[in-house]
């Protein structure tokens, strides 16, 4: 017969939770007023929760389903953590809600997927039984559209939880069965937080000297931050896991697949050992710290560390950029999302982006069904004239086109497009926006056959201008397909106010060319970058340290790349051929500057521009009908004779016949190098 704490349960569940009811302490206003809705209260049926991570908002909702429970209520829960951020997603998991009597709703983690809040107020929370309750708890304070509304107003109570009192916070860490000669350093060095207490409070249990090494902090998560790094974090198992958890504070979400990527050595223990720790949470793309332990995590590696915080960098931005480059469809928009969050510190990009709003507004492609509805939409945000432009190019190239809507109503607010041009735009397309840009390239460096410029626009209304994640997304796709795109010359964003996006795009090698262009009621800037003069490999490696105050890593990749005209290619390869002996010649041969060579997995220059001139020549020699241009070429350029005569004596040909053999392997060699400068592949011989 089981006797002592076990007694009395009959699952392992309730155990848990009979623990948690006797540790929680103090949130008796909160909880009063709860009960009291619960009863014959009736003055609100939603009460909206906030405060800042680690508060216990949590702890509290858990305390809220006992007592629903208990009152004989049924309770139906949420986890913003794991719920999918649509409409869909969340009726799945709160559904119940609307069909049962008395039913008592718990949103947890609302910030999670703060973007249906919207939906929420206007579609989902109006259809619940007048006999229900809902919570919601989120750091972020409800909108101010629900005490606006008369409505709403009425029925709606809203709390911020705040920090422990000194005698609430004394009970919590009693409770924790904290040893007496340690409570007070603890309370000193937590203050009232009630996460820094209870993370505290294990590391005391476990180390009677914690408080030689506790300090008084101000009771805010951002100043507790560097102190709890070095109390809760502490020693680790090894340096992996320490790499680990470095890994997981400088990502946006931390999968096995990355830290495979990172950490290539027992990547799954890692996984499953951060996912064990108090302070790591799971979410739709992997596993994160709590904030407060992020930021003292990156502080701490940062400062102690710069070049190990470097390399951890890189390789987590070489991880989401492979992604990037091999993502299609949404998966685009994921992957550059979690790419630019690791440009948060730079102090450039946080003021343009801000990873918020995750279901408040979503990215579908354009449907030719809804054309006079996002045509409407875009005279609404810069007239008719805009729109115009707009309905042209949006029956020319369809697929080019992506809408993005309010979660919580349909309504399209805006409309983004990526227009591919090969030469000049028509005439009837009357659009000053691509003339500009066709007369820039035309005027610097044109396309090569085969190449095209795009044009990236949005048109947006005006409540989501500037930083909103309308933006987010748009910035995200227009990244994504210049990353993506295959021979791409050109890209040009085009960009109204372009003032205030001129250093941040700058920041992004995206140029203002100094342009105005008026169209209907807006003025637009073009800002332009040719992507044929830097790899896309190489631009992420510039772009993973531009603003972080690292050093930059020595890379040829990092260098500019020429832009040869099809004549002056074809030059460099008759030269580089005449000296293909000569490695320093080779280096300053103009092709050690074409993106065939940056691309080459041999990093020596020199070498790289050697070997593509033997891989040409022995594909000439794969052509039966090419044998006698491949024996011209391989006796004149790599046969170490003298003079062009010695070649055609070797060969036994009349000097005439040898040139014209070696004019037309010549020719071939180029066309194939060109084809793998412009084409990316080499063509058949």
């Amino acid at each position: 017969m089981l006797s002592g704490p076990e007694a009395g349960f009959s699952s392992l569940g309730q155990r848990l939770e009979a623990a948690r009811d006797r540790a929680f302490v103090g949130r008796e206003e909160e909880q009063a007023l709860f009960r009291s809705a619960l009863g014959t209260d009736r003055s609100f049926m939603v009460l909206f929760v906030h405060g800042s991570g680690g508060i216990g908002k949590s702890a509290l909702l858990r305390r809220f389903a006992a007592e629903a429970a208990a009152a004989g209520r049924p309770v139906v829960t949420v986890d913003g953590h794991t719920v999918d951020p649509s409409p869909g997603g969340f009726e799945a998991e709160a559904g119940q809600v609307l069909t049962v009597e008395r039913g008592v709703l718990l949103v947890d983690t609302f910030e999670r997927c703060q973007g249906l809040e919207g939906w929420l107020r206007e579609r989902f929370l109006p259809r619940v039984p007048a006999g229900a309750l809902v919570v919601v708890a989120g750091r972020n304070p409800p909108d101010l559209r629900w005490q606006a509304d008369p409505g709403w107003a009425e029925v709606l109570r809203v709390i911020r939880l705040r920090t422990l009192a000194p005698q609430e916070a004394m009970a919590l860490i009693d409770a924790r069965g904290v040893a007496a000669d340690l409570r007070e350093p603890l309370l000193a060095f937590a203050g009232g937080h009630p996460l820094a207490l209870c993370l505290g409070a294990a590391v005391a249990a476990k180390d009677e000297r914690a408080s030689a090494r506790w300090t008084l902090d101000k009771d805010i998560p951002e100043e507790l931050a560097e102190t709890l790094l070095d109390q809760l974090v502490g020693e680790v198992p090894s340096a992996a896991h320490r790499h680990a958890l470095e890994v997981c504070a400088h990502a946006h979400a931390t999968t096995e697949e990355l830290l495979r990527a990172v950490l290539p050595d027992h990547p799954k223990p890692l996984f499953d050992w951060l996912r064990r720790l108090p302070f790591i949470e799971s979410g739709r793309h992997g596993l994160f710290p709590h904030d407060v332990v992020r930021d003292a995590l990156e502080a701490d590696l940062r400062w102690r560390d710069p070049e190990g915080y470097a390399d951890m960098h890189h390789r987590i931005h070489a991880h989401l950029a492979a992604q990037v480059r091999a993502a299609a469809g949404q998966d685009t928009l994921t992957a550059m999302g979690s790419l630019f969050f690791l440009h948060r510190h730079d102090g450039v990009t946080s003021k343009f982006q801000n990873w918020r709003g995750d279901g408040e507004v979503h990215e579908e492609a354009f449907n030719p069904e809804d054309r006079d509805e996002v045509l409407r939409m875009a005279a609404e945000a810069e007239g008719e004239a805009s729109a115009s432009d707009a309905a042209y190019w949006i029956d020319r190239q369809p697929e080019g086109f992506w809408v993005h809507r309010r979660t919580e109503t349909g309504e399209p607010v805006a409309l983004m497009s990526w227009v591919r041009v090969s030469g000049p735009a028509e005439p009837d397309a009357d659009c000053p926006l691509i003339a500009a840009a066709w007369r820039h390239v035309e005027e610097t460096a044109p396309p090569r056959p085969g190449e095209h410029i795009a044009l990236a626009r949005a048109w947006v209304l005006p409540p989501f201008h500037g930083r909103s994640p309308v933006m987010d997304l748009v910035q995200w796709r227009a990244v994504g397909e210049c990353l993506r795109s295959d021979r791409l010359a050109w890209t040009f964003l085009v960009m109204r106010d372009p003032d205030s996006w001129r250093r941040y795009l700058g920041h992004y090698d995206m140029h203002d060319l100094g342009v105005r262009i008026p169209l209907g009621r807006e003025t637009f800037g073009l800002f332009a970058h040719d992507w044929r003069t830097i790899t896309p490999e190489a631009w992420l490696e510039r772009m993973s340290t531009r603003g972080l105050g690292l050093r930059r890593p020595a890379s040829p990749q990092g260098k500019e790349l020429a832009v040869l005209a099809r004549t002056d290619f074809d030059a460099a390869v008759r030269d580089a051929l005449r000296n293909v002996s000569r490695p320093d010649a080779l280096a300053g041969n103009a092709l050690a500057r074409c993106r065939l060579v940056a691309v080459h997995p041999e990093r020596d220059p020199a070498r790289a521009v050697r070997d593509l001139l033997e891989q040409a020549v022995e594909q000439v020699r794969q052509d039966p009908r090419a044998d006698r241009f491949h024996r011209a070429l391989a006796t004149t350029y790599f046969g170490r004779v003298p003079t062009q005569e010695a070649a055609a004596e070797r060969l036994g040909l009349p000097f005439s016949t040898y040139r014209r053999h070696l004019a037309a392997g010549l020719e071939r060699v180029a066309e194939i190098l060109w084809h793998q400068e412009v084409f990316g592949a080499r063509p058949d011989a």
